[in-house]
């Protein structure tokens, strides 16, 4: 009989955990998934562990009839999270996560003492709130009791493991994302440890542990008792494996609450070009790309805010019936910050141009397409190192919203291909553990794509429309500089 594979998808929105075959095939009927609650641009440790549970409590109860060993638990988190534990085991922080800019005014004391562009080539990150050297410098200087009180520094994945299997060890993929890690010799990166003056033994030890859950959960859940849980990867990577994106000129990009775009390396590139991160899948792989903090949370924002009512498909129809740029607003979607291509900490959200003529509907267009604008931006960068051939696009956000990807493909010019793959990032997860333990050799899986061809009239609109919009982008970088 065939093994079972338990994935687990830990989100910063929700928790997703479904059953898998050998093949990495999806049992139907057995996805759950549980909504998590953010306090602020944070979130609480023990809600989601609480989530975690019962995503794992809802799926096992829905695959009852199911018969087989499951013999794996495979799960990907998301990149970038920050939390101290203390000696007893409990946070003494709250968990933050990349939308945490409150460190932003420790970035530049770090860029005036440290050589920025030579700790990118080495770590793959540059300088910034979403990274854990500026968060770290910030909470020994703002809370030093919670720093004091902390005994290791986790990603949240690696405090959720420590919960059920009782280590807190992580994988390569999930310390390639915290700033902190030579990519080069996959080890924790020593300049920047000093520079922090933090030791080692404070760190999760990066490795590859035969964990199982504790005893309590295996008695909980009796046919998990045995089953090999593989350390989180990060879910950038999962989601480009889950997506069919596994060669550098297949790119995925993803349209979630942020954004991101990102393609698979073998080694890290000679040169990184300075709007993106480089992070590893593995010791074998990197991904390497740009990430955008606007995205659909942008969108429900605005909508929000404007009391736009109408659904989603009638905004689209209505975007569509206007035209490309019909508005001639220029947007800067950094209302939650900017990460790639410029990092710049103090970048704001803007719209100009904006007059009594001007609706709801019209300023949410012109986010979209300001979105679409970055990510033309962060291709230029991609396509520095090796050509782009196909782009696949995913994600939450565009699955709502058809128009968005219409938009995409117009702006970039370049015809897309839209998975069918709703847990992308979950399969993606599963594939790498089986590919792991040898069950499968080849990630490049076939995947159902859609074609979605760009529309040359409403690129060459475009075209125009993002000479302005980055433009406009300099002149503020040039004001606040």
């Amino acid at each position: 009989m065939n093994d079972l594979i338990l994935g687990l998808d830990i989100g910063s929105s929700s928790v997703r955990t479904a059953l898998f075959d050998e093949t990495g095939e999806a049992l139907p009927g057995t996805l759950a998934k549980i909504d998590c609650s953010l306090t602020g641009v944070n979130i609480d440790a023990e809600s989601v562990l609480t989530n975690v549970i019962e995503s794992i409590d809802a799926t096992l109860q829905r695959s009852s009839g199911i018969k087989g060993k499951i013999a794996h638990i495979a799960s990907c988190a998301f990149w970038h999270s920050l939390v101290g534990v203390g000696a007893d085991g409990k946070p003494t922080t709250e968990v933050f996560t990349w939308a945490d800019t409150r460190s932003r005014k420790c970035t530049a004391k770090i860029q005036s003492d440290l050589d920025e562009a030579a700790v990118h080539h080495r770590t793959g990150a540059r300088f910034h709130s979403s990274f854990w050297s500026s968060k770290m410098v910030w909470l020994k200087a703002d809370r030093p009791e919670g720093w004091a009180g902390t005994t290791r520094w986790l990603s949240l994945s690696d405090h959720i493991q420590s919960k059920l299997c009782g280590n807190d060890s992580t994988s390569l993929s999930m310390a390639s994302a915290t700033g902190l890690l030579d990519q080069g010799k996959c080890a924790w990166d020593t300049e920047l440890l000093n520079y922090l003056e933090i030791d080692e033994s404070k760190l999760p030890k990066i490795s590859h542990p035969n964990l199982t859950l504790d005893g309590s959960y295996q008695r909980r859940w009796p046919r998990l008792a045995n089953a090999r849980w593989h350390p989180a990867v990060g879910d950038g990577a999962a989601n480009n494996v889950g997506s069919g994106c596994v060669t550098k000129n297949r790119a995925a990009l993803m349209v979630g609450t942020s954004g991101a775009m990102r393609v698979y390396q073998g080694e890290p590139p000679d040169e990184i070009p300075t709007g993106l991160w480089c992070y590893r899948v593995d010791e074998k792989r990197v991904i390497v790309g740009g990430a955008l903090s606007d995205g659909g949370g942008l969108y429900a924002w605005l909508k929000k805010n404007l009391h736009v009512e109408l659904s989603d498909t009638a905004i689209g129809e209505e975007i569509a019936r206007r035209g490309a740029d019909a508005h001639g607003l220029t947007l800067m979607p950094f209302f939650f910050g900017e990460r790639s291509t410029g990092y710049h900490e103090n970048a704001r959200g803007h719209i100009f141009g904006l007059n009594a003529s001007h609706d709801a509907i019209d300023i949410l267009q012109a986010a979209m397409e300001a979105v679409a604008f970055r990510f033309a931006e962060i291709l230029d960068q991609l396509e520095a190192i090796a050509p782009i051939d196909e782009i696949v696009v995913s994600g939450g956000a565009l699955d709502a919203s058809p128009v968005w990807t219409q938009i995409i493909a117009d702006v970039l010019g370049r015809d897309l291909l839209v998975s069918n793959q709703p847990e992308a990032s979950l399969h993606g997860a599963v594939l790498l553990a089986l590919e792991s333990i040898g069950k499968i050799k080849n990630l490049e899986v076939s995947t159902v794509l859609n074609p979605k061809q760009f529309h040359p009239k409403c690129h060459e609109i475009y075209k125009a429309a993002r000479k302005r919009h980055v433009a406009t982008y300099n002149r503020l970088l040039n004001n606040n500089s």
